[in-house]
């Protein structure tokens, strides 16, 4: 018999250190496991907002909201999709963000806002400052304090049963050291979502989102295959975010991105959003969004190609032009554009791309914030150099499109001095199919009876729950780690599960 703990929960991104800290601090002993070197999982890579209802942030700035008004609001945000939306667990997740909101920042984690996210009837959107790395090391730190057993570099291969209840799991550790760790309450599994994972992509969504890059490589959905292999079924497992075309990630990291949470970074930076006029802390926020968003839409409607890396032109980019993006050469594409574009998309209302509630991009912030991306000359010969693409074929693509503009119902020929922007490439950036569920986050089989012992959280432990606008992946990661972790820590003292704090 392997060692014996009373909880143990697999991933260590927001779920999985929400699922431990609420299990140590009920007192019970946790062990939790990551597969990476590090705590954070995909909530370290996240644009870091949260979504809540009635914080002290929107009563200050005399918002009177409510989770009824955010329900019904996520109805509108969910669209075509609203059918399929789990409503017993988005009830949950509106009815516990106030609380959700306060546990982070008892943490030590602070917070700016609120902002406004259309349709949001009302700006709900917080974010964390100074970045996303503030939650593994605010929460990792709290849980540590907490005396959650952290092991990094494990991962669970299997689960353990005695009968049909989940009692522990089978394990992998550095230098591929096998274990196996026994549970009296349950086993968790907070690994997240399988938007890096081949297989699991083309199982549930198919060949061509299976194709995708993920933005997080380490999104690999381990919780997944674990539980399918004791019964249990994934609910809107086609649902995926993408493809969608982003700009490739800079090789270095900026000022913004590396600042470490310190109390008095934080604070600091929190009296500067509340005090400082938005022309002040305009330059400040375009160092982070020019390195994290993609292309608006409205680049294409006004005339810009998309080339690939042979310099030619490979999809109409008025249809969905990013599903073609992964047949091109290394899956990379680049936007096309001259003078006359460049111009119009130097002020509002025409931005290149933006972060709702917190800033937009034009070219000049490009120019100056991703000097890898931005590419500028006289001539097409010049530009093809600077894209590293051959010269006869680009012009030839140029000459091509040129061909086909002007009159009143197109765009004008692309004319001297030319620009582009790029690389970009088409990613998934998150899963939306989650393990089915209970409102306790207990995982149930295919008939429908809950698998004793199993838990799940965050994107593992969706269950139907539809998280479309920012901020609600994040919200639902801790609501639903939480919740996850207390009840596998009632488990060991017999109590009874419950959805509410």
């Amino acid at each position: 018999m392997g060692e014996v703990t009373d909880v143990l929960v697999v991933g260590g991104g927001g779920a999985g250190m929400a699922a431990a800290s609420e299990a140590a601090r009920v007192g019970r002993k946790v062990i939790l496991l990551e597969k990476d070197a590090a705590l954070g999982g995909s909530t370290a890579w996240s644009v870091g907002s949260i979504s809540a209802t009635c914080t002290p942030h929107q009563l200050r700035h005399g918002i009177i909201d409510s989770p009824d008004e955010h329900f019904e609001d996520l109805e509108k945000l969910a669209g075509a999709y609203a059918s399929r939306d789990n409503r017993e667990l988005r009830r949950i997740l509106v009815d516990h963000t106030n609380e959700m909101f306060e546990w982070l920042r008892s943490a030590g984690l602070v917070f700016v806002g609120p902002n406004q996210e259309p349709p949001h009837r009302y700006p709900r959107m917080h974010n964390v400052l100074p970045n996303s790395q503030a939650f593994p090391a605010r929460l990792g730190r709290y849980c540590r304090k907490l005396g959650v057993d952290i092991r990094l570099r494990t991962k669970a291969t299997s689960l353990i049963r005695d009968g049909e209840r989940v009692v522990g799991a089978k394990t992998r550790g550095p230098n591929d050291r096998a274990g196996e760790i026994i549970v009296r309450g349950g086993v968790v599994l907070a690994s997240g979502d399988y938007s890096a994972s081949a297989v699991l992509k083309q199982k549930f969504a198919g060949e061509e989102v299976a194709r995708l890059d993920p933005v997080n490589a380490a999104a690999t959905g381990d919780g997944f295959p674990l539980a399918l292999e004791v019964g249990a079924s994934v609910i809107n497992g086609d649902i995926v975010r993408g493809p969608i075309m982003r700009f490739i990630p800079p090789t270095k990291r900026n000022l913004l991105q590396l600042l470490p949470p310190h109390p008095w970074i934080t604070n600091l930076m929190r009296l500067a959003f509340d005090l400082l006029p938005p022309s002040l802390l305009r330059p400040f926020m375009m160092s982070f969004l020019t390195t994290a968003l993609g292309p608006s839409g409205d680049l294409f409607k006004r005339g810009a190609i998309l080339v690939n890396k042979v310099g030619k032109r490979f999809a109409d980019e008025l249809n969905k032009p990013a599903a073609s993006v992964p047949l091109q050469p290394d899956k990379l594409a680049f936007i096309v554009f001259d003078q006359r574009l460049a111009q119009e998309f130097s002020a509002w209302p025409n931005f290149v791309s933006t972060a709702p509630g917190v800033a937009y991009a034009y070219i000049e912030d490009y120019r100056r914030n991703r000097h890898d991306i931005y590419h500028r000359a006289d001539t097409i010969e010049g530009l093809a150099g600077s894209l590293g693409v051959p010269a006869a074929t680009l012009n030839a693509t140029i000459d091509a499109s040129n061909q086909t503009r002007g009159g009143t119902n197109s765009a004008a020929p692309l004319q001297p001095p030319f620009y582009a922007l790029g690389p970009v490439k088409s990613y998934v950036v998150f899963t939306d199919g989650g393990l089915k569920v209970t409102s306790q986050l207990e995982v149930v089989n295919k008939s429908g009876a809950v698998i004793p012992g199993l838990y799940a959280a965050g994107s593992t432990g969706q269950g139907g729950l539809l998280l479309e606008g920012h901020g609600h992946h994040l919200g639902w990661a801790f609501i639903s780690g939480r919740i996850a972790g207390r009840n596998a820590a009632y488990q060991a003292s017999g109590m009874t599960a419950t959805a509410a704090s």
